[in-house]
C-alpha cells in the first residue's frame, strides 16, 4: 500500500514480493505502482488521488481491511466495528475538537514527547508524523513497557521544556497500566507537563481511530499557532528530487 504509488521502500518490497511468487494485492492512487500491477495482472484497488497521503488514511485503511478478509486473513465483523467508530466520532466530533485545541495550547512552545502502550504504538507514531509534517516540530515517541528498560533511564536529563502525551485505554494491560502510574511520578521529577489522553470506543479499532482523530486537530491546531502551512512538505519533495537525481 501506497498512496502515490511511487514509495521507493514499496516498491523495493513489492519487487521482493513477487520475486518470490507471493500474492500481491496493491492499493494506490497511481504511480509506478499502478502501472507494475496492471503490466503483471496483479489484484489492485485504486484509490482517490491528489491529495496529502496523511490526509487519506481512511481510504487506505479501509481497503486494507477488505484486501484481509479477501484473503482470509482476518474475519467478518469489522465492518460492524468501522461503522460504530464512524458513529463515535461524527458523534464526539466537537467535544475532540475542544480537547485537541486545549491539549495544543499546552503544547506550543515545549519538546513533545509521546507515550503509550505497545499495542498502541501505531498511534503514537501517526501523532509523530502528523506534528512532524503538519506543525513542523520534532517530538519523539515510545511504547510502554518496552520505554522501561531503556528511556526511562534518560530521564535523568529531562527538563520543564518537556511535555509528556500519555495515549490511554482503560483497557489497557493490568500491568501497564501500574506501570504508566510509576512512569508518571518519575516524569513529575523533571517536568509538571504531563497530559493523558484517553480513548473512546468499544472496539479496538473506534479506540484506536479515536485517539488518532484527536491527534491529527492537535497537529492542526499547532500549525496554525504557529502560522505554517500544514501542507507544507517542500523538503521531502527536495530529498525526493535528490535522489532521483542519483539513480
Amino acid at each position: 500500500c501506497s498512496y502515490s504509488g511511487n514509495t521507493e521502500e514499496t516498491i523495493a518490497a513489492m519487487e521482493q514480493a513477487l520475486a518470490k511468487g507471493a500474492r500481491v494485492c496493491v492499493i494506490t492512487s497511481g504511480g509506478k505502482m499502478l502501472e507494475m500491477a496492471r503490466e503483471k495482472g496483479l489484484d489492485h484497488i485504486v484509490i482517490p488521488g491528489g491529495n496529502p497521503p496523511r490526509t487519506m488514511l481512511a481510504y487506505s485503511l479501509t481497503q486494507q481491511f477488505f484486501v484481509l478478509r479477501h484473503y482470509g486473513i482476518i474475519r467478518d465483523g469489522f465492518e460492524k466495528s468501522i461503522a460504530a467508530a464512524a458513529e463515535l466520532l461524527e458523534r464526539e466530533k466537537e467535544a475532540i475538537k475542544k480537547e485537541a485545541l486545549e491539549l495544543t495550547g499546552k503544547l506550543v512552545g515545549k519538546q513533545l514527547v509521546i507515550y503509550s502502550e505497545a499495542s498502541t504504538e501505531a498511534v503514537s507514531i501517526r501523532f509523530r508524523q502528523q506534528v512532524n509534517e503538519n506543525s513542523k516540530e520534532l517530538c519523539w515517541h515510545h511504547a510502554i513497557p518496552e520505554m522501561n528498560h531503556n528511556e526511562l533511564v534518560g530521564w535523568a536529563g529531562g527538563d520543564g521544556n518537556l511535555a509528556v502525551v500519555i495515549f490511554r485505554h482503560k483497557e489497557d494491560h493490568e500491568r501497564t497500566q501500574m506501570r504508566m502510574e510509576i512512569n508518571k511520578g518519575i516524569f513529575e521529577k523533571h517536568t509538571s507537563h504531563i497530559h493523558e489522553v484517553w480513548s473512546k470506543g468499544a472496539s479496538a479499532i473506534g479506540r484506536q481511530l479515536y485517539l488518532i482523530n484527536l491527534g491529527d486537530w492537535v497537529s492542526l491546531y499547532w500549525a496554525n499557532k504557529k502560522g505554517v502551512d500544514p501542507s507544507e512538505i517542500a523538503v521531502i519533495n527536495m530529498l525526493k528530487g535528490k535522489l532521483a537525481e542519483m539513480k
